[in-house]
């Protein structure tokens, strides 16, 4: 029998490599395509990347700005509210100070009515220096009349007088009267001084001198005074003191006039204080220089609603300076 011959298989025959080689074909055109379009995908996302980062540092130097400018605000509202704190504080302290020497005044109904009362009611004998300074052919309704009973008992008298703009605009007419009613009063004095309330001399070459009793230097005085205007920051308080200071004397009797209408500044304690220690009393007991004090209403006379704080200043610490001071304060109802 013959034995027929067998052909041997071989897996690895043309087609199936023809299979496989289509196959990596594939896998390699796939990473070809994926490698080609990386380059591209990262490009661009290193773009946006980019853009996102410009936009976000914008935003971050705007808000950086902001800051600077809220914290600028901040800081300038901070200063502001300790000013009105500081600015409280001070006005608390002076209405303190307004509510204790106002005491004195608790049972008047106003202020208004302290300087609308004339206090020169109280009337004193005259005397033998009086008699003397005032003549035998004294007449004594004419002092009354006049002066309202200021008592003119001194051998050198002094003004002090306040030049600010609102009594230079709105009572200087009577401010001239008033000197002039006072001069009248006097005869014959030993020496006259005049003075703004800064403590500025009406004569410079008179300064830290009396200005000798003559009709033509009292004639001179009411000419300059007409047209006297030296700065003034309207408070007495300077020159009740360059005055006293100056002229204070232990052989001298002196009658100090102030003319004013407010008292802005400063406590009313501390010029009451600061005029006793200088104005010391004499062996019996009185002051060697007279403080009257007449009161003009020129704040009253301007108008608008409420009482003149300023004016009720004035008010209380004239009032006060003269009581202590052996003078008397005049409330003027009137500028006219």
């Amino acid at each position: 029998m013959s034995r027929r011959s067998r052909r041997g298989i071989d897996i690895f025959n043309l087609s199936f490599l023809d299979v496989v080689s289509c196959g990596f074909g594939a896998i390699i055109l796939l990473l070809v395509i994926v490698k080609v379009a990386e380059p591209h995908v990262i490009e661009q996302l290193a773009v946006d990347l980019s853009g996102l980062v410009v936009h976000l540092e914008a935003e971050l130097h705007e808000i950086r700005g902001e800051t600077v400018v809220l914290n600028r605000d901040l800081t300038s509202r901070e200063e502001q509210l300790s000013e009105q704190r500081q600015k409280l504080a001070r006005l608390q302290g002076e209405l303190s100070a307004i509510r204790g020497q106002y005491a004195m005044t608790r049972n008047e109904h106003d202020a208004q009515s302290i300087i609308e009362r004339q206090l020169a009611t109280a009337k004193q004998d005259l005397s033998e220096e009086m008699r003397r300074l005032l003549g035998s052919g004294y007449q004594r309704t004419r002092l009354v009349a006049t002066i309202g009973g200021v008592p003119v008992d001194s051998e050198y008298i002094i003004f002090i007088i306040d030049t600010s703009g609102s009594m230079r605009q709105n009572a200087w007419p009577l401010v001239l009267k008033k000197l002039t009613q006072v001069l009248d009063i006097y005869p014959q004095v030993k020496g006259i001084q005049v003075m703004n309330d800064m403590g500025d001399y009406m004569f410079s070459q008179y300064q830290g001198k009396w200005i000798p009793d003559t009709p033509a230097r009292r004639k001179a005085i009411i000419t300059r005074l007409s047209d006297w205007e030296p700065f003034s920051n309207s408070s007495p308080v300077e020159g009740i003191d360059a005055a006293i200071r100056r002229f204070y004397a232990q052989d001298k009797r002196i009658s100090l006039y102030v003319f004013g209408d407010d008292f802005a500044r400063g406590s009313i304690q501390a010029v009451i204080d600061t005029v006793a220690q200088l104005n010391r009393a004499d062996e019996t007991g009185r002051q060697r220089v007279r403080i009257h004090t007449v009161g003009f209403p020129v704040l009253f006379d301007l108008g608008g609603s409420g009482i003149p704080v300023n004016a009720m200043r004035y008010a209380a610490l004239m009032r006060k300076l003269a009581e202590t001071n052996g003078g008397s304060f005049v409330g003027l109802n009137s500028t006219r």
